[in-house]
């Protein structure tokens, strides 16, 4: 798969510095497309994580103020109970997602069009310092991975 263009995962100065990832990516597909694969329950679940996991959905209610419970199941055979809320979602513009298990912390997903495609933004903000330190290391590649998988789930169309 190619990247287009790649804004690596790094602290967000302009709001929260000490509690937010962000990255941003130009995915080659419309706003509508990109968005799709957010509310689509089994197309999300082929995509979301980073490299290597899977995922199992107990509830997917892509709607504001739905329910999603998941198991993200890790390449190592660790398994990852996650409970979050569907905040705000806007086709073809914004997807809000609050995760209310450990660690707690808001995905803003914008979707903006640019040229052919979808300038993709990811903002996870955590809801304090302690918990963005306890996963820094590894949530901003994992951030990156995620969108090389939402990238292929969009190319691949709705299947």
């Amino acid at each position: 798969m190619t990247r287009p263009e790649t804004s690596p995962s790094a602290i967000d100065p302009s709001t929260s510095a000490e509690r937010t990832l962000s990255t941003a990516r130009l995915v080659p597909a419309p706003p509508l497309e990109v968005y799709a694969a957010f509310v689509a329950p089994a197309r999300l679940a082929r995509w979301w994580g980073p490299k290597g996991f899977r995922n199992t959905f107990e509830v997917c209610d892509p709607r504001p103020g739905g329910t999603w419970r998941y198991v993200m199941h890790g390449p190592n055979g660790g398994n990852y109970p996650n409970q979050s809320v569907f905040d705000a979602l806007v086709p073809g513009e914004r997807v809000v997602i609050r995760h209310v298990s450990g660690p707690r912390f808001t995905l803003t997903v914008t979707l903006a069009a640019e040229g052919a495609g979808t300038r993709v933004t990811w903002r996870q903000s955590f809801e304090s310092a302690a918990e963005f330190e306890s996963v820094r290391g590894y949530a901003g590649p994992a951030n990156d991975e995620n969108l090389d998988r939402l990238e292929a789930e969009v190319a691949r169309g709705s299947m």
